[in-house]
């Protein structure tokens, strides 16, 4: 299996594939998308719906079915049943639904998030926004990154150069003086609150220059977005000035910044 697996991620097939997984995973969420759905809440006091369950379901499944055997630590299941002691070799981190407050607002900047992780490097990924339609995936190694409308052809995307006022991409967790002192601290000059991976996504084709982030995040948050942005061009640092790394205790992230060009 991992055979399979090796040859996929170098011909770029595994994201194609991971790329349809994670839009047939959307249209599971999108009909209980500003449709009153509920939420619950988990013990990590974070919410979760039936769209984000049954999304994980599918993705899931079809991952197992491709590849039969690869670690998955995906969210909800890892808040039900406990996360696995130690990360494997090869692991998927999956979040199907990342946004959910916002999703559950009505908000448009909620994901599907799937990634793979080889020896603590992220080495594929993909996200999906539902809201918008839109799919960005890495390629496969060294051939860039890439985004599509549902449907339509994949586009290169890329950084872009670090203009002389850049912008941050932030949380919209953060009271505005917090916000504004953390896009100082990185030279941004402005910035623009929004929800889930995306901002990942956004820096990825040269929308935006940099997210910076303090506060605790879960693997599942970020890994799909770091493989998308790496792919571009760009980097995604932890407090050591390293790359960020996976399958740490807990599949729980420190500090990080995610930079353009």
């Amino acid at each position: 299996m991992t055979k399979r697996l090796t040859t996929a991620l170098a011909s770029g097939a595994l994201t194609e594939a991971l790329a349809d997984i994670a839009e047939d995973a959307a249209r599971v969420i999108l009909p209980y998308w500003r449709n009153g759905v509920a939420a619950e809440t988990k013990a990590d006091d974070s919410p979760v719906t039936r769209a984000d369950r049954e999304a994980e379901a599918l993705i899931l499944e079809r991952l197992e079915a491709l590849y039969p055997g690869v670690q998955a630590v995906a969210e909800e299941a890892s808040a039900a049943d406990g996360l696995p002691a130690q990360a494997a070799d090869w692991f998927w981190l999956i979040d199907p639904l990342d946004g959910t407050r916002g999703f559950v607002e009505g908000r448009e900047s909620y994901t599907v998030n799937i990634a793979l992780v080889h020896q603590g490097a992220v080495v594929a990924g993909v996200v999906t926004a539902p809201a918008t339609s839109t799919t960005w995936r890495s390629g496969a190694p060294g051939a860039g990154a890439f985004r599509r409308r549902f449907g339509e052809a994949w586009q290169a995307v890329r950084v872009r150069d670090r203009p002389a006022s850049p912008t941050a991409l932030l949380s919209h967790s953060m009271t505005d003086e917090e916000a504004e002192r953390l896009a100082s601290r990185h030279g941004c000059s402005q910035w623009q609150g929004t929800d889930s991976s995306l901002k990942f996504c956004l820096i990825a084709e040269g929308r935006f220059d940099a997210y910076p982030r303090t506060g605790p995040t879960s693997e599942w948050d970020t890994a799909a977005g770091q493989a998308v942005l790496e792919a571009a061009g760009g980097r995604v640092m932890a407090e050591d000035g390293q790359p960020l790394r996976y399958g740490k205790p807990c599949f729980a992230n420190g500090g990080f910044v995610a930079l353009g060009g």
